[in-house]
């Protein structure tokens, strides 16, 4: 056999480059392979991107209303003297409308609505139940409850009356957990004693209201609804100390939310400590609402909306921390300037405009959960 022939016969044998000898299916070539190994990579980019760019858009948004908070009033501030001011300059009235009446209370706004997005988020994530936020499952009505009682009780204000709402809601959050434990606990079971243990609380601050002086009732049922005004610095620094502190800790522990998603015994067999796991995320949601709470009072339904928003813009699993801490501080601001500006002349707490907002999505909830079979 001459060269060329035994050439040929090895070319053959051979087969084109890329295939595999023998009958069996032939593999990618090269150019295949990479074409598809560019393809899974634009497509693990597109969520990212689409996420960037929609919160990039929510902070925008964001930033219009906080100017729009603290421009308009009574006294209108122009958007060059608004920035001067924050610069350091501007005039002493300005100063003084700025700095010491509007900012602290829009920086209350932004932070609380920013610290019930995030606990909705991680609650309603990770117990997978749309009810599952502090505002429905007791842990409000906890702080709602020592707060009526330091207030009216004792005579509390303030600081200490802060100090107090936080406290009544992590015992409430540790009441909640120890009932609720059945050899670990249960997402539904978890809801359903937050939801009996928040009716027994809000039983008793209606009993202590009745009992109370009507100007003391008075002003202890604009805190329950949730409200912003008279917010001073005093306010801020204590909650922007506890988002410092929980923000990281939450989005550490919220890496374990995706296999959390998958069911208990899927994330055990994944290798997840599920109760541990469980235990770091319900204590910093609880930090975060209860913190909130003490701030601005139980604003009502901004946890139980801000999520499911977030994860309708960005479908992805996880619990769009991010997404839901700006739908958040949106949700309170624009509630906020609607209460204070655009209902007559009688100033609303915070807490009517996001009950507006927020009952009527928990009643389409409710059918649309009945409806698909789900909810008995």
């Amino acid at each position: 056999m001459d060269a060329k022939t035994g050439a040929g016969a090895k070319a053959a044998v051979a087969g084109p480059r890329g295939a595999r000898s023998g009958t069996g299916p032939p593999v990618l070539t090269d150019v295949r392979l990479s074409a598809a190994v560019r393809e899974v990579r634009r497509a693990r980019r597109r969520p990212a991107i689409r996420s960037a760019a929609v919160a990039g858009a929510l902070t925008a948004v964001l930033l219009a209303v906080v100017c729009v908070s603290l421009s308009y009033g009574d006294v209108a501030v122009p958007v060059p003297e608004l920035l001067r001011t924050l610069a350091g300059g501007g005039t002493g009235g300005s100063r003084f409308v700025l700095l010491d009446l509007r900012l602290p209370r829009t920086l209350t706004g932004l932070l609380t609505g920013a610290a019930f997005g995030m606990s909705g988020a991680v609650f309603q994530t990770m117990l997978r139940n749309p009810l599952a936020s502090p505002d429905i499952i007791g842990i409000s009505a906890g702080a709602s409850a020592s707060a009526v009682l330091g207030s009216l009780v004792l005579g509390l204000s303030g600081l200490a009356l802060s100090g107090t709402a936080l406290g009544g809601a992590l015992l409430a959050s540790a009441l909640i957990y120890v009932l609720a434990w059945r050899r670990g606990v249960a997402g539904y079971r978890l809801v359903l004693v937050g939801i009996g243990v928040g009716a027994a609380l809000s039983s008793l601050v209606s009993y202590v209201l009745t009992r109370a002086e009507v100007t003391e009732a008075q002003q202890a049922l604009i805190w329950l609804t949730g409200s912003l005004n008279e917010r001073s610095w005093t306010h801020v620094w204590p909650l922007l100390g506890a988002l410092a502190l929980l923000t990281p800790l939450t989005f550490l522990a919220a890496r374990t939310l995706r296999v959390l998603e998958l069911g208990d015994e899927t994330a055990g067999g994944l290798g997840t400590g599920v109760q541990r796991s469980r235990v770091a995320l319900l204590a910093c949601a609880v930090g975060l609402s209860a913190a909130a709470t003490a701030a601005a009072g139980p604003v009502a339904f901004v946890a139980f909306v801000s999520a499911p928003i977030a994860r309708r813009l960005v479908p992805s699993r996880g619990a769009a921390l991010t997404h839901s801490a700006l739908l958040g501080s949106l949700v309170v601001l624009v509630a906020d300037f609607v209460a204070q500006h655009l209902l007559g002349e009688t100033q609303f707490p915070v807490g009517v405009v996001t009950s507006v907002i927020g009952a009527p999505y928990l009643l389409w909830l409710l059918a649309r959960t009945n409806r698909v079979g789900k909810g008995g």
